[in-house]
């Protein structure tokens, strides 16, 4: 049976505007969706590296809400 795990990446932009990305685990696969914008990416390696990076360079989302 495959299990489905998923997970988030969520940045700010200067707006104060959330902008969150998922990353779907079905097994060894992974997908990367943008909440925003619905940009979708197959990301077998560092999915959550590729996420900051989408929010960043589309979204200009780059204040982390862990860093408080």
């Amino acid at each position: 049976m495959l299990q489905i795990n998923t997970s988030k990446v969520s940045r700010w932009d200067q707006h104060g505007r959330e902008h969150v990305v998922q990353v779907l685990r079905k097994g060894p696969q992974r997908t990367i969706r943008c909440d925003t914008c619905g940009w979708r990416k197959g990301a077998q390696f560092l999915p959550w590296l590729k996420a900051e990076e989408h929010l960043a360079e589309a979204h200009q989302a780059t204040v982390n809400p862990a860093d408080d």
